[in-house]
């Protein structure tokens, strides 16, 4: 007999360790966002540098912003992960081929995506 592991009840320490995650992302990609969509001087400049133009600058800040926000909503943490785990693949290629700085804190923020998006992954209804 198999126990489908998606069916297990999860403990109270990995919820904790769930939601702590979260909201740290969330957090933190809401004011990476909002400081994309106020146009901070520093951001302004590293989206200049990217050569894409500023538009990029505004989809970035919103797609940032939107996910940080619905990692706080529970029906919707799954798809806030989920849309910056290319948010964070993007900002690794960035930083490693465009503008010159360290790919460390985008890869530990797409892990932490990646993570929440597993740990929620029975919210997205597939077998």
């Amino acid at each position: 007999m198999t126990v489908n592991v998606i069916d297990q009840p999860r403990s109270r320490v990995s919820l904790i360790a769930l939601w702590a995650t979260q909201i740290a992302l969330a957090a933190m990609f809401v004011m990476a966002g909002g400081s994309k969509l106020a146009g901070v001087p520093a951001m302004v400049s590293l989206f200049d540098q990217i050569g894409v133009g500023q538009w990029f600058r505004y989809v970035t800040g919103v797609i940032e912003a939107v996910s940080g926000i619905a990692l706080l909503i529970p029906s919707a943490a799954v798809f806030g992960a989920l849309l910056l785990i290319p948010t964070m693949l993007g900002a690794i290629v960035v930083n490693l081929f465009v503008v010159p700085a360290s790919p460390v804190a985008p890869i530990l923020l797409l892990i932490a995506a990646a993570a929440v998006a597993w740990a929620r992954r029975d919210q997205l209804g597939v077998s």
